[in-house]
């Protein structure tokens, strides 16, 4: 079956519940949508709020305090939330590509420290991080044990290790300076072998939130290299469906999976920073109009809070002292206005009791955006 590329977004839209938002549970739909991507901390919450009906922050607080949800280094060696009994499976599926992108680069190598010592150091850091520990509390820790200087040697750890960044409270509860904690069941260790098995894990894990999708897609997902990725989609042949992109290309998808049709209405959403379904694509036109890509994903890795309408990145946003600030990089209808404005107003609601001007960091992306229109909402 030859699939369009709006339907692809539709198919998107509805496996990370965002043509219509679902009664669920903060668990239930973390791990519907596979993974949440979690550099700032307030983005796992924003996401959710757009996902959900009736959203309570304080539900996904539980989450994190009882380590249901987990938040790790994982997918692209950055940070996601994901569901603790998912955690093993795809730290052990990255294995490969967090050690390649911690063990041989110059400021752990500059140590002095080969592989195989980091890899004796792990009983022992789990051990001590049996509690949370800050940075500080385990570089003093590894500077007693080695006698090395720290930072370049925890700098590797703390990406490759299974460890778990633990709540330090705050308004998203996880605040500017991590505390970590050992995984309470520590992925599963091994060779190549054991990574590719757990690799295909992942490949179907992903598929479900994100399919269909092509090798490039599942590459770029976990930032694995592609041959990787076919050979992990090779090996569930036998489970999978294949369909045709509109560019030709061969694409793979789990089993009655959702594929609404390409007119099904999408509702508009103020979407947080770094939200996956921005990022889980080698061609992320699928969601991000090739000419917007630059605009919200910029130089050093930033990727802004988004306006979706009708599927596709339009704008971005803000919280501003009386509202929420949309800039839109094209001119929109009425009534996409008054569906970005009702979603302000939530949104406001949310911040209010949680930090108002969530975000306010990255505010000097602002000075050099395009705006065809600009808009304080909801008012």
């Amino acid at each position: 079956m030859r699939i369009t590329a709006r339907r692809l977004n539709r198919a998107t839209l509805a496996r990370q519940l965002l043509l219509r938002r679902h009664q669920l549970g903060v668990v239930d739909a973390a791990r519907r949508v596979v993974a949440l991507q979690a550099q700032q901390p307030a983005s796992p919450y924003l996401a959710l709020w757009n996902r959900l009906t009736a959203f309570d922050p304080v539900d996904l607080d539980v989450a994190f305090a009882d380590h249901t949800l987990v938040k790790a280094t994982l997918m692209r060696i950055t940070l996601h939330v994901v569901h603790v009994d998912d955690h093993p499976a795809m730290h052990a599926a990255m294995q490969p590509t967090l050690r390649a992108a911690r063990l041989g680069d110059s400021r752990f190598t500059a140590s002095g420290l080969r592989a195989a010592d980091a890899d004796a150091l792990l009983p022992d850091l789990l051990e001590f991080a049996g509690k949370p520990r800050t940075a500080a509390e385990v570089e003093a820790w590894l500077s007693a044990r080695l006698g090395v200087p720290p930072k370049g040697v925890w700098w590797a750890l703390r990406s490759f290790a299974p460890l778990l960044h633990a709540p330090t409270g705050g308004p998203w509860s996880f605040g500017s300076r991590p505390s970590y904690v050992a995984a309470r069941t520590p992925p599963t260790s091994g060779g190549r072998e054991i990574s590719d098995e757990y690799l295909r894990t992942l490949a179907q894990r992903y598929l479900e939130g994100f399919g269909p999708a092509s090798v490039a897609d599942v590459a770029q997902f976990a930032l694995v290299q592609r041959s990787r990725a076919r050979d992990a989609l090779g090996a569930l042949s036998g489970v999978l469906e294949r369909l045709e992109g509109p560019d030709g290309t061969e694409l793979f998808d789990v089993p009655c999976a959702p594929l609404p049709a390409e007119d099904t209405p999408a509702p508009p959403r103020l979407m947080a920073m770094w939200d996956s379904t921005l990022l889980a694509y080698a061609d992320r036109s699928r969601v991000i109009p090739p000419d917007y890509r630059k605009l919200v994903a910029r130089s050093n890795g930033d990727v802004l809070p988004t306006l979706l309408v009708d599927g596709y990145v339009a704008g971005v946003w803000r919280p501003v002292d009386g509202g929420i600030e949309a800039t839109a990089f094209h001119r929109l209808p009425a009534g996409a206005w008054e569906g970005l404005a009702a979603e302000a107003g939530s949104l406001m609601t949310l911040l209010t009791g949680r930090d108002p001007r969530t975000y306010r960091r990255y505010d000097r992306w602002w000075t050099t955006l395009p705006s065809a229109e600009v808009r304080i909402l909801p008012g």
